[in-house]
Protein backbone atom coordinates (compact mmCIF):
# COMPACT_ATOMS: atom_id res chain seq x y z
CA UNK A 1 0.00 0.00 0.00
CA UNK A 2 1.12 3.50 -0.62
CA UNK A 3 1.88 6.02 2.08
CA UNK A 4 -1.04 8.16 0.92
CA UNK A 5 -3.44 5.27 1.35
CA UNK A 6 -2.21 4.61 4.91
CA UNK A 7 -2.71 8.25 5.80
CA UNK A 8 -6.23 8.18 4.36
CA UNK A 9 -7.10 5.04 6.36
CA UNK A 10 -5.66 6.50 9.57
CA UNK A 11 -7.64 9.68 9.01
CA UNK A 12 -10.88 7.74 8.50
CA UNK A 13 -10.18 5.65 11.58
CA UNK A 14 -9.59 8.76 13.68
CA UNK A 15 -12.89 10.28 12.47
CA UNK A 16 -14.77 7.08 13.21
CA UNK A 17 -13.21 6.90 16.67
CA UNK A 18 -14.30 10.48 17.39
CA UNK A 19 -17.82 9.76 16.12
CA UNK A 20 -17.99 6.64 18.29
CA UNK A 21 -17.13 8.68 21.39
CA UNK A 22 -19.73 11.32 20.50
CA UNK A 23 -22.41 8.68 19.94
CA UNK A 24 -21.50 7.04 23.22
CA UNK A 25 -21.98 10.37 25.01
CA UNK A 26 -25.38 10.84 23.37
CA UNK A 27 -26.52 7.32 24.30
CA UNK A 28 -25.32 7.78 27.87
CA UNK A 29 -27.20 11.09 28.15
CA UNK A 30 -30.36 9.56 26.67
CA UNK A 31 -30.19 6.64 29.09
CA UNK A 32 -30.04 9.08 31.99
CA UNK A 33 -33.11 10.92 30.69
CA UNK A 34 -34.96 7.62 30.17
CA UNK A 35 -34.25 6.65 33.76
CA UNK A 36 -35.54 10.03 34.98
CA UNK A 37 -38.71 9.63 32.93
CA UNK A 38 -39.27 6.12 34.27
CA UNK A 39 -39.01 7.43 37.83
CA UNK A 40 -41.41 10.24 37.00
CA UNK A 41 -43.90 7.76 35.52
CA UNK A 42 -43.68 5.59 38.62
CA UNK A 43 -44.31 8.62 40.84
CA UNK A 44 -47.29 9.72 38.72
CA UNK A 45 -48.78 6.22 38.77
CA UNK A 46 -48.45 6.15 42.54
CA UNK A 47 -50.10 9.59 42.86
CA UNK A 48 -52.98 8.51 40.62
CA UNK A 49 -53.50 5.32 42.59
CA UNK A 50 -53.46 7.14 45.91
CA UNK A 51 -55.83 9.82 44.58
CA UNK A 52 -58.21 7.10 43.40
CA UNK A 53 -58.20 5.52 46.85
CA UNK A 54 -59.18 8.85 48.42
CA UNK A 55 -62.32 9.20 46.28
CA UNK A 56 -65.62 8.28 47.91
CA UNK A 57 -67.40 5.24 46.57
CA UNK A 58 -70.51 6.74 44.99
CA UNK A 59 -72.78 5.49 42.28
CA UNK A 60 -72.84 7.98 39.38
CA UNK A 61 -76.38 6.81 38.56
CA UNK A 62 -77.63 8.51 41.77
CA UNK A 63 -76.23 11.90 40.84
CA UNK A 64 -78.33 14.53 39.13
CA UNK A 65 -77.01 15.75 35.79
CA UNK A 66 -75.41 19.20 35.98
CA UNK A 67 -78.12 20.89 33.87
CA UNK A 68 -80.80 20.38 36.56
Amino acid sequence: MSEERFIDLESKLAHQDQMLHELNNVVTEQQGKIMQLEELCKALIQRIRSAGEDLPDSDPGDERPPHY
